[in-house]
C-alpha cells in the first residue's frame, strides 16, 4: 500500500526471484534491485541498485557497456516520472564505471567517483562534451543532496580501492557496500543462513580487501548506522538486523589481503 514502507522480494512459485526486487517502497521512496544482467562467460556477476526519491532518482554502479543497455532500459521501466539526477560510482573498476559515457550522453545526470580516480575514468572513453559531469567525491564522503531528501556517502577506503565510497539511504536503512560483502556462485540473491553463506565470501575478500585494519575502521563505522539491509555489488544481500549484525562482526575478524602475505613473493623458476 502506498504510505507504508515494506519490505518484499518478487518470486514465483519455486522461490527463485523474479527480475527488479523491490526491497522498499513508501510510495515517495523506492529501492531497487534491477534484474540480473550478468552475461555469463568470464564476466562477473554485478548487481546494478536504484534509488527514487519523489522525482529523482540515482543508479548505484550501472555497469559495463555489456548490460548498458539493458540496465538503461530497465532503469527508465522503474523511473516511471522520476528523473535520473545522479550516477555513484563506489570505485574505479570496469564492472562499475565502463559504461559511464553512455549514461551521460543520454540523461543529464550527474556522475560521482573518488576525486581520486576523477583522471583515470576518462580512459573508458568519456566524450569532452560531458567531462565537466564527471564529479570529485572527497575523502571524507559527502552528504548527497536527492531531490528533496539526501543520502549519505560514506568513505570505505581500501575495501578494496584506496578511493572506494558506500552509500547509506537513511529513509530505507539501506547501505550499498560495493564490493564489500560481495559472493560468488552462490544461487540466491538473499542470504538467510549466514554460516552456509561464508564460503561464497571468503575467497574474493581474502584477496581484493585490504588487510584487517581497514575491515575494522568499517565495522566500527557500520555500527554507528540503523542499517536494516546491506547490499553489495556482488551477489547476495543480507536483510535484517540480526543478519547485518552477523555481517559486520564476520568483517571486524576477517584476516585479508596484506594479513596473509608470507615473508617474500615467489621468484618463478
Amino acid at each position: 500500500m502506498r504510505g507504508e514502507s515494506r519490505w518484499f522480494a518478487r518470486c514465483n512459485a519455486t522461490g527463485a526471484v523474479m527480475p527488479n526486487t523491490v526491497l522498499f517502497d513508501s510510495g515517495n521512496h523506492k529501492n531497487v534491485l534491477l534484474e540480473d544482467f550478468s552475461t555469463g562467460g568470464l564476466a562477473v556477476q554485478a548487481n546494478q541498485h536504484l534509488i527514487v526519491h519523489g522525482s529523482s532518482a540515482m543508479i548505484l554502479d550501472p555497469g559495463g557497456h555489456k548490460v548498458y543497455s539493458k540496465v538503461m532500459s530497465a532503469t527508465k521501466g522503474v523511473l516511471g516520472a522520476a528523473k535520473l539526477d545522479i550516477i555513484f560510482l563506489s570505485h574505479q573498476d570496469p564492472d562499475i564505471v565502463a559504461a559511464v559515457n553512455g549514461w551521460l550522453m543520454t540523461t543529464d545526470a550527474m556522475a560521482y567517483v573518488s576525486q581520486l580516480w576523477t583522471r583515470f575514468v576518462p580512459h573508458f572513453g568519456v566524450d569532452r562534451l560531458v567531462e565537466d559531469r564527471l564529479k570529485g567525491i572527497p575523502d571524507e564522503g559527502m552528504k548527497m543532496p536527492l531531490g528533496d531528501g539526501h543520502v549519505l556517502v560514506i568513505p570505505a577506503h581500501f575495501l578494496h580501492s584506496c578511493g572506494n565510497f558506500q552509500v547509506y539511504d537513511p529513509v530505507s536503512k539501506i547501505l550499498y557496500t560495493g564490493d564489500l560483502g560481495a559472493s560468488l556462485e552462490q544461487d540466491y540473491t538473499e542470504v538467510t543462513d549466514f554460516e552456509a553463506h561464508r564460503r561464497f565470501m571468503e575467497g574474493f575478500h581474502r584477496r581484493y580487501m585490504a588487510g584487517n585494519r581497514a575491515m575494522k575502521v568499517w565495522a566500527r563505522t557500520a555500527r554507528k548506522l540503523d542499517i536494516e539491509v546491506i547490499c553489495p555489488q556482488h551477489g547476495a544481500y543480507f536483510r535484517g538486523k540480526e543478519m547485518v549484525k552477523r555481517f559486520i562482526d564476520w568483517a571486524d575478524d576477517f584476516a585479508c589481503g596484506p594479513d596473509l602475505l608470507a615473508d617474500e613473493y615467489a621468484i618463478p623458476s
